[in-house]
């Protein structure tokens, strides 16, 4: 049915304008409690899925990556939809509009997304306010949410852990994990960020602002993971693994989008990053050895491919582009498939700080 509406409908809309409808579809019924009620008894995971990490315990393995929700505003409603933790943003320390449209295309041979999106987000005092009345109820607080942070476009490199820092301090106390992101190819200089001589004092300014900020607020340290790209050489990924071990970082996410291709600027999502996801995420579980969290993004479309993820390493898997194409059932699928493995003995990562 989804496959139709989507030939028939989505596909001859503009992919962004797409996105804001369905969009605003979830976050509309995930406010709503009756409609929510309904619709989760539909895509709810099974119980058996569940998985402790980070002393927290998830519904299930599968997430939804960064990108779909930069600003909190349908949490509920993709938790509704079976995804058993929801990543939020990319959220940067200043509202920033991101880049001219159109800046999101959809490459349908290959069940792919090329975006230029720019971290377009209503920034971090924003996101941490509504994030705030999300956790004041109870079903906002029994929700897994982590919050992705970037750096705001017009902030100068020699300024980004500051920038970074703002926003770490603001978020810390309504997220479960935070993650830096440094790997979007769509702000200029930020891959740069990557190395390790830029990545350290960030990742260390990180750490302190997040600390103070949640000793202020009276609630558990958050853990601090660093999201990286497939295109990093495999020298980087190594270099990036040890300084994250070095840190005492308590995860890594692999990957984000790729420049590797020749459709025009921007990142693309979706089975083409697969195979370079699997590798890094197999050289990561290498380096850092058997007890690090690793969460598995990037080219996810069906339970087999997030079972490779889980395969060669990782502890949690996401994914965006597969929604999309997919339809509302997708995350359900997959939680569910991955929850009928439940029985079966998990090799590496489950338990992390």
């Amino acid at each position: 049915m989804y496959r139709l509406l989507f030939d028939l409908v989505f596909r001859r809309m503009d992919p962004e304008r797409a996105h804001e409808l369905a969009f605003r579809l979830i976050a509309t019924v995930g406010r709503t409690p009756v409609l929510r009620s309904l619709v989760a008894r539909l895509f709810a995971v099974p119980s058996g899925g569940a998985v402790r990490v980070w002393g927290r315990s998830l519904p299930g393995r599968f997430g939804v990556a960064a990108g779909f929700d930069k600003d909190a505003r349908a949490v509920e409603g993709l938790a509704m939809l079976g995804f058993s933790f929801v990543e939020i943003g990319t959220v940067t320390a200043q509202p920033q509009p991101g880049n001219e449209r159109p800046r999101l295309w959809r490459v349908l041979d290959q069940r792919a997304l090329r975006n230029r999106m720019g971290f377009n987000n209503e920034g971090s005092l924003a996101v941490a306010r509504r994030l705030a009345r999300l956790r004041a109820t109870d079903r906002g607080r029994a929700l897994v949410v982590g919050v992705n942070i970037g750096k705001t476009k017009m902030t100068p490199a020699a300024e980004a852990a500051a920038d970074y820092a703002t926003s770490a301090g603001r978020l810390a106390p309504y997220a479960d994990y935070l993650v830096v992101n440094v790997s979007s190819p769509n702000t200029p200089g930020l891959r740069d960020l990557q190395s390790v001589e830029a990545l350290r004092p960030i990742l260390e300014a990180v750490r302190v602002a997040a600390d103070e900020a949640t000793a202020r607020a009276g609630v558990r340290a958050v853990p601090l993971l660093v999201k990286i790209a497939p295109d990093l050489s495999d020298d980087d990924v190594d270099a990036v693994a040890d300084l994250a071990a070095e840190l005492g970082l308590d995860g890594v996410v692999a990957v984000n989008t790729t420049i590797g291709h020749d459709l025009g600027p921007g990142g693309l999502s979706g089975p083409p990053v697969l195979a370079r996801g699997l590798d890094v995420v197999a050289r990561l579980r290498t380096r850092l050895g058997p007890d690090a969290v690793l969460v598995g993004v990037g080219g996810i479309t069906t339970p087999a491919d997030a079972r490779e993820y889980l395969a060669v390493g990782a502890t949690l898997v996401q994914g965006y582009t597969g929604f999309i194409y997919q339809g509302p059932a997708w995350a359900s699928r997959i939680g569910r498939a991955l929850a009928s493995d439940a029985r079966r003995p998990v090799r590496t990562g489950e338990v992390g700080r």
